[in-house]
């Protein structure tokens, strides 16, 4: 009997498993022992999850890279006339203020393609319908937009035609240095005009402005008397109103039927659209959800041809993140002094030297400001005051009182993104 308790009572048998190491009944947490069974499926779980995890982040990042993609390739790049910029570089003006920037925005009339509903296409060509000249300050606190009427007369330059035939040296209306020599012809014909150097440039064609304004969900005027414009395909009541794309493209088109029927008032209706649009893209949050920013991205660079220096998706988010942040009542448009043409009323020509006083703010990174006209009678008489005694100042005694007031900046007749169409 106590032989066979001897033997029960003996070490266990190396082969018992459970027993070496530990995992059996009575077996203590932290002793260096196996994981119990829901250990181990809490780490099949994690693992599983966090590969799940890795996937869905390659997948976004696939996504994104392919949306990169799609907009980078939506920009067209005008390599022809960066070429011939390029090779007239001697006599191009040089830039005065140091992170300045002057981007002449052109809008195309071409009816070439999808453009042929709004008109006859004379054989694809084309001429500027409007053309901006966008100044983004130094400090990016302020931006002028100063507009130049087509029908502006000016010296065009010695330009190329697109099968590299040398045009004439003329004094014609602006808009046909476009139609004559394209980008190029036209960025090289500001320049000479007012002295002041272009540093980008962009193409935007109908369609492209029409899907802008459908990105955004359409933008509010107001109108005073009802339009009917068949050759505008425009048909709107009076009061105010949120303009879809094809609305709002017959809207900054139309002279006939809207206002007095000229140029000018044409060019003002545009600025003040342009203004609604970009208050429209800065108070609804477009600019920080990427859901409503991909439809606008996506509108706008197939809209637009430029030159190399902003032909990408990174150059162009560049430009738009030094923007963002200037406030609306700041972003000013205005039209260049003009008159109509003395030997032809049905052009234009600069009112000088008012002209020239503008252009040399602009080139100085000098601040301008811009009112209603109903509240600058006299946009020009003003400007030249404001410039008269500015003089003053810069030539009066060291110490005296008029050479230590506050220096008056120049008005001009204008309006700023901030305005509401409705109140004025």
């Amino acid at each position: 009997m106590d032989a066979d308790v001897s033997e029960s009572a003996g070490p266990p048998d190396a082969s018992d498993d459970s027993a070496a190491d530990g995992s059996g009944p009575g077996a203590e947490a932290g002793s260096g022992t196996a994981p119990a069974p829901a250990d181990g499926h809490r780490r099949r779980w994690l693992r599983w999850t966090a590969l799940g995890a890795s996937f869905f982040v390659l997948v976004a990042a696939g996504v994104g890279w392919w949306l990169y993609r799609k907009l980078d390739g939506n920009i067209r790049t005008d390599v022809s006339a960066a070429a011939e910029l390029k090779a007239y570089e001697r006599e191009r003006p040089a830039s005065v203020v140091h992170d300045a920037e002057n981007i002449l925005l052109i809008g195309s009339d071409s009816r070439a393609g999808e453009n042929r509903a709004y008109g006859r296409d004379d054989g694809g060509s084309q001429r500027s319908d409007t053309t901006i000249l966008l100044h983004l300050a130094a400090d990016r606190k302020s931006a002028t937009a100063m507009s130049l009427p087509r029908d502006l007369m000016v010296d065009v330059p010695v330009c190329h035609t697109a099968d590299g035939k040398a045009t004439k040296k003329q004094f014609a209306q602006f808009n046909w240095a476009f139609e004559l020599g394209g980008t190029a012809c036209t960025v090289r014909t500001v320049e000479k005009l007012t002295g002041i150097r272009i540093d980008h440039h962009m193409v935007v064609d109908f369609n492209g402005f029409k899907d802008m304004v459908d990105a955004v969900d359409g933008v509010e005027v107001c109108l005073k008397k009802p339009v009917d414009d068949a050759d505008a395909h425009l048909k709107l009541p009076a009061g105010r109103q949120t303009l879809d794309g094809e609305q709002a493209l017959g809207y900054v088109r139309a002279r006939k039927s809207i206002g007095n029927g000229s140029d000018t008032e044409r060019m003002d209706r545009q600025q003040q659209f342009l203004g609604a649009l970009v208050n429209k893209v800065q108070s609804n949050g477009v600019l920080l959800n990427p859901t409503r920013l991909y439809p606008v991205l996506d509108a706008a660079t197939k809209a637009l041809t430029t030159d190399p220096g902003l032909d990408s998706l990174k150059d162009l988010y560049e430009l738009v993140r030094g923007m963002r942040d200037v406030p609306t009542d700041k972003v000013q448009f205005l039209t260049v002094p003009r008159q109509p043409y003395a030997a032809n009323r049905n052009r234009d020509e600069l009112v000088q030297p008012d002209a020239d006083r503008l252009f040399k703010r602009l080139r100085g990174d000098d601040p301008v400001v811009v009112v209603p006209a109903d509240q600058l009678q006299d946009g020009a008489d003003r400007s030249r005051d404001d410039d008269e005694k500015n003089n003053r100042k810069k030539n009066a005694p060291t110490g005296s009182p008029e050479a230590s007031g506050p220096s008056p900046t120049p008005t001009y007749s204008g309006n700023n993104a901030a305005a509401d169409l409705c109140e004025q």
